[in-house]
């Protein structure tokens, strides 16, 4: 975003984008019909017979099973007696209406947990959780003194794996610092992750055991939110680059402090090695959640550059930089999308249909190719 201080309604939202999320107060019965085109709103083409999948609360990142039948997600909802984000998943073939029982728990409720992702097999997860440093769910951070958003880096995250059950299996990092954000390639094959046991937040690969660990990004800035491509060749991020004495004394200054301001960021796209990395986008303000279309040839992505503050929308922009077409017109939020597997199906968070609360929740369309 091009501005440093942002209205509480902005903040609010923007705490989702780096996978934490506050208590919110929500009223379900305001929402209206789960299954309905009315969800889709008028200039969203490429998306068709839109569900909504959560109701009230924050609800977001939902990531896709590699069977396509499933969501894993984050979500803090005071009627699901969550203190902080857990995780969950969900059946795309469940009947689900705001009346329905909450979706299936994964996560213990010790500590907060963020960004889960399906394991090859679809039995099983992977998602960063404090747990093992406090069972108490970590402070938010207060604002900057000039009213700044800040996120918070925690140091206890480490990554784990846990099955539907939500039985721990294994521990795949355990180093004094921030280990989270992790996804896999669709071949199930590697996984790329952020963490700043180099001082830095910068971008790592390893095999879904947590072996062969490859550090892919070395420039100073944040570097997070990485998904694969289709086939597996190359990631593509969200960075910040400061780059004055100023943006850099200030950045360090709050890296220090286990923070960031993720206010102001780009997409890049490099081999899955870190070779050949460049910048994408050059729209100013906040471009983040980026995922692969399936054809590999151009990402999705949130943005507000087109406000310099509020709404975010959901855009597509081609590898080549060229192409840029706006493809959700929310009056508010709309972000984290992501496609199926098996490319039909668009998942994505909003706060659309949310009876005018502050709730953000997931939603699935159709994906309807122009």
């Amino acid at each position: 975003m091009t501005p440093k201080y942002l209205p509480f309604s902005v903040l609010f939202i923007l705490i989702v984008f780096g996978c934490n999320s506050p208590v919110v107060n929500s009223d379900a019965k305001s929402q209206q019909n789960p299954i309905s085109d009315t969800l889709s709103l008028a200039g969203e083409t490429h998306l068709q017979n839109t569900r909504q999948l959560t109701f009230g609360g924050d609800n977001a990142e939902a990531y896709w099973s590699f069977d396509n039948t499933m969501l894993v997600f984050q979500a803090n909802n005071p009627t699901w007696n969550t203190g902080c984000d857990q995780i969950f998943y969900m059946q795309l073939d469940d009947d689900i209406t705001p009346s329905s029982i909450p979706p299936r728990q994964i996560s213990s409720g010790q500590g907060r947990t963020t960004c889960a992702y399906f394991m090859p097999g679809d039995s099983s997860v992977v998602f960063a959780s404090t747990h093992q440093k406090d069972s108490l769910c970590p402070e938010v951070p207060p604002r900057g003194p000039n009213g700044e958003y800040v996120w918070p880096i925690y140091a206890a995250y480490d990554i784990f794996t846990a099955n539907l059950n939500g039985d721990l299996l294994d521990q795949l990092t355990d180093y004094a610092g921030y280990d989270a954000e992790a996804t896999l390639s669709p071949q199930g094959d590697k996984m790329v992750f952020t963490s700043t046991r180099s001082g830095d937040l910068e971008l790592y690969t390893c095999d879904i055991d947590g072996s062969n660990v490859l550090q892919i990004t070395e420039t100073l800035g944040y570097d997070g939110g990485a998904f694969f491509s289709p086939d597996g060749s190359q990631i593509i991020w969200r960075a910040s680059r400061p780059e004055t004495p100023e943006e850099v004394s200030h950045y360090k200054g709050l890296l220090l402090e286990g923070l960031v301001e993720p206010t102001e960021m780009e997409l890049f796209v490099a081999n899955v090695d870190g070779s050949d990395a460049r910048q994408l986008t050059h729209l100013g303000g906040a471009n983040w959640a980026p995922y692969f279309h399936p054809d590999g040839d151009r990402v999705l992505f949130s943005s507000n550059h087109h406000t310099g503050g509020f709404p975010f929308n959901i855009f597509m922009i081609g590898l080549d930089g060229e192409g840029l077409e706006q493809i959700t017109f929310d009056s508010a939020f709309d972000s984290f999308p992501m496609f199926s597997p098996d490319g039909r199906h668009l998942a994505f968070s909003s706060n659309r249909n949310n009876g005018r609360t502050r709730s953000t929740n997931v939603f699935v369309a159709e994906w309807q190719e122009q």
